[in-house]
């Protein structure tokens, strides 16, 4: 099987459709796993979420902290951000199957040698830890009290993993390094306040993926969600977001040559000021 990894897509329909067709013309029965972020501050969310949602057994998703967002929204647990372009989805006649199928998506996946995340890892835990501890997260989001679960998903603390650590903060913790990581201590404290490139970080804190020692260091992690640090290819890395909704290009690499494949998309979202 040939895999492809497609990064942050962000409710920018046409570029999905246009890579996908770049990716077949490539291969005629490609594998697509998705790094998180299908949805939100793109044009078209819906549309977005139903053509991958449409792709079956041929595509898989690990989940962005957007998607978690799309949830928490839904529920009301969330108030809506003013970039959010979620309403198609939330007042569509099939919004009710599309969120049971976000929430039943994993958040880590091991495959071939590579680990999939949207974010990143905490540089103690190994590719098979990384997987274990997901998996009590995609318990409680498939589960059934998977709502009270969104209600407690949100903050900053505890910023540094404990083995030892229960319940919501145990939680909480692993959705923060899987769905928002960017920088951490040598000792995992994760920092959320920047969003810079690499060198941006505050004194004390390094890419996720340069902390000495980092135990996932012996598999290729491939991860989305950090515009601002474009594509990233190293012998044990890929970083595939690449600022689709900001105007840049909406990128997947093929696992087994490391091909890249790109397309130009629109700018949907202005900065900030």
């Amino acid at each position: 099987m040939t895999f492809y990894a497609i990064g942050d897509s962000q409710g920018c329909h046409s570029p999905v459709v246009a890579l996908l067709d770049r990716i077949r013309a490539d291969c005629p029965d490609p594998k697509l796993i998705f790094v998180g972020d299908l949805v939100n501050r793109g044009p078209r969310s819906l549309a977005t979420l139903r053509e991958i949602r449409a792709l079956g057994d041929a595509a898989q998703v690990v989940l962005g902290n957007h998607d978690l967002h799309l949830l928490a929204v839904a529920h009301g647990i969330r108030a809506a951000h003013r970039s959010d372009t979620l309403d198609d989805i939330l007042n569509a006649p099939d919004r009710d199957e599309l969120l049971d199928w976000v929430r039943r998506r994993p958040l880590a996946l091991l495959q071939d040698g590579y680990l999939l995340v949207h974010a990143g890892v905490l540089p103690q835990w190994s590719a098979q830890r990384t997987c274990d501890l997901a998996q009590e997260v995609e318990a409680a989001l498939s589960g059934p009290n998977w709502v009270d679960f969104l209600r407690k998903m949100y903050g900053n603390a505890p910023a540094r993993w404990d083995d030892a650590l229960t319940g919501a903060d145990r939680l909480r913790c692993i959705v923060n390094a899987l769905t928002r990581i960017r920088y951490c201590s040598s000792d995992g404290t994760m920092d959320f306040s920047s969003k810079d490139g690499v060198g941006g970080g505050p004194a004390g804190y390094l890419p996720w993926f340069d902390v000495p020692g980092r135990k996932t260091e012996d598999v290729t992690v491939v991860f989305g969600h950090w515009s601002t640090l474009g594509l990233t290819m190293r012998p044990n890395l890929i970083g595939l977001d690449t600022g689709c909704v900001w105007g840049g290009q909406l990128t997947a690499v093929r696992l087994d040559t490391r091909a890249v494949l790109q397309v130009d998309c629109p700018r949907s979202l202005q900065p900030e000021g």
